[in-house]
């Protein structure tokens, strides 16, 4: 099983990168966020013609958004809501061998780390707290689960650029990092990236538009990830961070596809 998550930044924007991405990986599963279209006019006619005929989607008018497009069928989809709003955020859907995807979108969050004058980052921080609560009192460690998405929190030192620069930077302040750590902690998720990638190495799936040169600046952050629970560790074949569509024509994402392969 190949899944590819994939902060789009508008699917309609950039439906030819999503077909670009489809004819190149051939992921069993796409999980989608910030597709910024209601349900209604989300594009699923071509996606339909190209094999993807399960999907679940969550979405809202010009923000936020996910969406989850399958080849596998699903027993069920669902979707969860967070700190009383209805902002579209989270979907998940049980696919074939009883596996739970979970597909999230966590608020970005702003751009001052102080909750107290920052009511986007107060936001995220109830976010995080919420969401953890629920895997760790709805969930449990032994049930097969994938979750994927744009987490908008680069853990580690080496998720970074700077380490020493980014720690007053939204992303990848101690109090997000020690919340993630704890959302991480929840249901024994593991960090499939980091199975593979030693956390030592660099390691990016975000580039900022504000870079003139953003290849050669080199100046990302690992804000998407893919955690599994202990079920399916031994299932873990490999992953694919591509680099490359950062910078595809037209009109790229600032987020790249991660790709995972599951022997399931």
């Amino acid at each position: 099983m190949r899944i590819a998550t994939w902060n789009i930044n508008s699917v309609r924007m950039r439906l030819d990168l999503l077909f670009r991405l489809i004819e190149e990986e051939r992921p069993d599963v796409i999980c989608l966020q910030e597709t910024k279209v209601v349900d209604a006019d989300f594009p699923l006619g071509p996606l339909v013609e190209r094999g993807y005929v399960h999907a679940h989607i969550h979405g809202m008018k010009g923000y936020n958004g996910v969406a989850i497009l399958s080849r596998l069928p699903f027993s069920s989809h669902d979707v969860q809501h967070w700190c009383g709003k209805q902002d579209c955020r989270h979907a998940l859907a049980h696919l074939p061998g009883g596996i739970e995807l979970h597909c999230v979108y966590i608020p970005a969050g702003g751009d001052i780390p102080d909750p107290a004058v920052n009511d986007k980052f107060a936001h995220k921080l109830q976010f995080l707290d919420e969401m953890t609560h629920w895997l760790g009192t709805e969930r449990t460690p032994d049930r097969p689960m994938v979750l994927v998405g744009d987490l908008n929190i680069a853990p580690l030192e080496q998720d970074v650029w700077s380490h020493r620069e980014l720690l007053t930077v939204v992303s990848h302040t101690p109090i997000e990092v020690e919340k993630l750590a704890a959302m991480q902690a929840s249901a024994g998720w593991i960090d499939a990236m980091r199975r593979f990638v030693p956390p030592e190495e660099k390691l990016y799936t975000w580039w900022s538009y504000r870079a003139k040169d953003w290849a050669a600046s080199n100046r990302g952050r690992r804000l998407d990830h893919i955690w599994v629970t202990p079920p399916l560790e031994g299932a873990l074949q490999g992953i694919k961070v591509l680099r490359d569509a950062r910078g595809w024509e037209p009109k790229p994402s600032d987020h790249v596809p991660v790709i995972v392969d599951l022997n399931v």
